[in-house]
């Protein structure tokens, strides 16, 4: 039965359906190696929970790729530029980085963010209407994270459209793409890593002599209090803008996307949704849990360990399947339904631990507000058409979003 798991996670079968792809692996073989992959695929709720706090394995997953390539090829100059993103490092790097890093995110700042959000949104729901748009990725979904990084970061508004250009190359790497964006992929994305290392260091020194109600000067600011002298440099400042990018516009993008697929699919819970906007909050968590923006996260194996009767080395690598952990029964009563009733934040769709999402609470409340706004202006919105969706091993990213609905622009009918 083994040889017939689908675990080629870049097989057209398992783009185009990961959550069935991965509730095959998690019924017949929840702990399964992976020959295309090199990996170890692990698909069970609890399996996955525990994953995160294990520490023989490690999110510093960069450093070792890089001592086993050649130092000529062009994906090692990438990686040496990522090497020291939080996202993958250990503790006590790690816990510095996110201590030093989160003046930046404290609560009270985000949420106070909701009603610049919001205005956002209204302006892309204006000229989406407007231009009679019919692609919401496009139109909506693409654009509003990357504007909302942008001003979070201080970046002059004429900048928007080079983060967006930024983040779909570095995007090519980092979810390991097939298909056509394969054999150029790792130029394209180191010209635009270094680009934007060039950006953003011109930007922090900005920031720096006038520092302003910005991110960036709030994390710069980060070391001042309480941190016994210690401060991001300037290097590890440039790094935390690029991830912040990157990881921000990805998957908010994709999970405004993936939710207006999912919400709209049936027409009750459509306009309930648009009725009641009370809903639209755990409608969005039950769409980052069935459809979430990120498919598979990684890990290097650093110390022998068994799971499941399996042996997993040091030296290995981990896939934790998320749709997999998302969809488990064990864990979620009916867990291919839509249960607005259902307990909030028992998904992993952000992980869990140390390593969780330090953006979550703003990824949440840029898809909350896209997904109540668009349901309440595009009345009887429904997507045209079976998705497409980028091929990739980590991401759940639509091509496009075609739809069709009753709205109409401001002003253009009584």
């Amino acid at each position: 039965m083994t040889d017939e798991l689908p675990d080629d996670l870049l097989a057209p079968a398992a783009i185009a359906d990961p959550d069935a792809a991965a509730a095959v692996l998690r019924t017949h073989d929840p702990v399964h190696w992976s020959p295309r992959h090199r990996a170890w695929l692990v698909t069970r709720y609890d399996d996955v929970v525990a994953a995160f706090r294990n520490p023989a394995l490690s999110s510093d997953r960069v450093r070792p790729v890089m001592e086993k390539g050649p130092s000529d090829d062009p994906s090692q100059r990438i990686l040496g530029l990522i090497s020291d993103w939080m996202v993958v490092t250990d503790p006590p790097a790690h816990t510095r980085l996110r201590r030093l890093s989160g003046a930046a995110f404290k609560q009270q700042q985000i949420a106070a963010m909701e009603e610049r959000i919001q205005a956002l949104v209204d302006e892309l729901v204006d000229a989406f209407l407007a231009e009679r748009g019919t692609d919401l990725v496009a139109g909506v979904a693409y654009p509003l994270p990357a504007i909302v990084i942008a001003e979070m970061l201080g970046a002059p508004p004429a900048d928007r459209d080079r983060f967006r250009e930024w983040s779909d190359e570095l995007a090519l790497v980092a979810f390991g793409a097939g298909g056509d964006a394969r054999p150029d992929r790792h130029a394209r994305a180191l010209r635009g890593l270094e680009e934007m290392a060039a950006y953003f260091r011109e930007l922090v020194g900005r920031r720096r002599r006038d520092p302003g109600g910005d991110m960036l000067s709030a994390m710069i600011a980060g070391g001042s209090e309480g941190s016994q002298g210690d401060a991001l440099s300037d290097d590890e400042l440039v790094g935390m803008c690029a991830l912040l990018l990157f990881a921000g516009h990805e998957t908010t993008t994709n999970a405004i996307a993936n939710a207006i697929r999912l919400l709209t699919a049936d027409p009750g819970l459509r306009d309930r949704l648009r009725d009641d906007p009370a809903l639209v909050n755990p409608a969005v968590e039950e769409s980052l849990r069935l459809v979430g923006p990120i498919k598979v996260l990684v890990r290097w194996v650093v110390a022998d360990h068994e799971l499941r009767g399996r042996t997993i080395r040091e030296g290995e690598r981990v896939y934790l399947l998320l749709p997999g952990a998302n969809r488990d029964p064990e864990r979620f009563p009916h867990p291919d339904t839509v249960d607005l009733a259902r307990e909030r934040a028992t998904h992993v769709a952000f992980g869990r631990g140390i390593h969780a999402c330090i953006g979550a609470q703003l990824a949440r409340i840029e898809t909350r507000i896209a997904v109540g706004t668009l349901l309440r202006r595009l009345p009887g919105l429904r997507v045209a058409g079976d998705p497409e969706y980028l091929p990739t091993i980590a991401s759940r990213a639509q091509t496009s979003l075609p739809v069709v609905h009753d709205g109409h622009a401001v002003g253009s009918r009584s």
